[in-house]
């Protein structure tokens, strides 16, 4: 049962610079408990959304409460109750893995004694009991990533923000950490999450905002947002000949979209689709179901964005 009282309030959230908008007045409520995604390309703006929750940046206008508190006015009683797993890992390379653990939790007053008791406790969490003595020089890109989450647990937070803790990763620790990540919801902590996984946001989020150009421009749950967006099938055809083409579009076979050598056919009636290509054994084709990279794609594009 979540608590009606949002963790994360936002009501038209502004953020300018030098006189350009990069926030447009959005609204948003992130519910106690769930795993809420902020997804969008290069540039959408959820990176200064995310740098104005943790009071890094201050609003030009709009309301922003965060755990029942105003930012950025509460932003320290704030931070003491959240935990930030940010993008590139801040480790200080001079202390083995318990020690930067340890120095952390002096950051927030912790007792000696509890604090040893707790990184007892998350290095088990993380699979890192048997690195406690290692210098962080000698870990492993996952096995960083995992004392960062670690790090974030150190105080025992209610809201945990994760800057896409997975990026770079190979798949066996991301597999890992989304197993630790439903393990902290299932406790009753609050995530939120920043990825350009779209797999990732999909079997994690409970809800997700996914914001372009300042604005959001899609919300609710990823197969609330699927439905509303796309058609429930996919089929992709590679190099598909232009007679073929022509006739997906005379037969009015379903929204059709070119990149590069696949045409991407979104469609309510695969099936027949499907029946009419297996009788062109020489045409290679792929059918799935829609997923929230097609939603991403429709809403945002296919140009690059650096």
């Amino acid at each position: 049962m979540h608590s009606p009282d949002p963790v994360i309030l936002a009501r038209g959230l502004c953020k300018n610079f030098n006189g350009l908008a990069a926030v447009r007045g959005i609204d948003l409520d992130v519910r106690r408990g769930v795993c809420f995604g902020l997804l969008g390309p290069n540039g959408a703006g959820k990176t200064t959304t995310l740098k104005m929750f943790l009071g890094q940046c201050h609003k030009s206008g709009g309301e922003l409460r965060v755990l029942g508190m105003a930012m950025p006015q509460q932003g320290r009683k704030i931070r003491r109750r959240m935990g930030v797993v940010p993008q590139a890992d801040n480790l200080d390379p001079d202390f083995t893995v318990y020690e930067n653990l340890l120095v952390y939790a002096s950051y927030f007053g912790i007792a000696r004694p509890l604090a040893r008791e707790r990184i007892d406790e998350l290095l088990d969490f993380v699979g890192l009991s048997d690195r406690a003595a290692t210098h962080i020089g000698e870990l492993s890109g996952g096995m960083k990533r995992r004392l960062s989450v670690a790090r974030a647990l150190i105080n025992d937070p209610e809201l945990l923000i994760l800057d896409e803790p997975t990026t770079g990763l190979d798949p066996q620790v991301r597999h890992l950490l989304w197993t630790r990540l439903r393990e902290l919801k299932r406790s009753g902590k609050t995530l939120l999450l920043t990825t350009h996984y779209m797999e990732e946001a999909e079997r994690l989020c409970d809800e997700l905002a996914i914001m372009d150009h300042g604005r959001i421009i899609a919300q609710g749950s990823p197969r609330a947002v699927i439905r509303q967006f796309v058609e429930p099938d996919v089929i992709e055809i590679q190099g598909c000949p232009p007679p073929l083409h022509a006739g997906l579009t005379a037969a009015n076979a379903g929204r059709l979209e070119i990149f590069g050598e696949t045409t991407y056919v979104y469609t309510a009636d695969a099936q027949a689709l499907a029946l009419c290509l297996k009788q062109s054994p020489e045409i290679s084709y792929l059918h799935r179901p829609a997923n929230l990279e097609d939603v991403f794609l429709k809403l945002t594009g296919r140009d690059l964005r650096e």
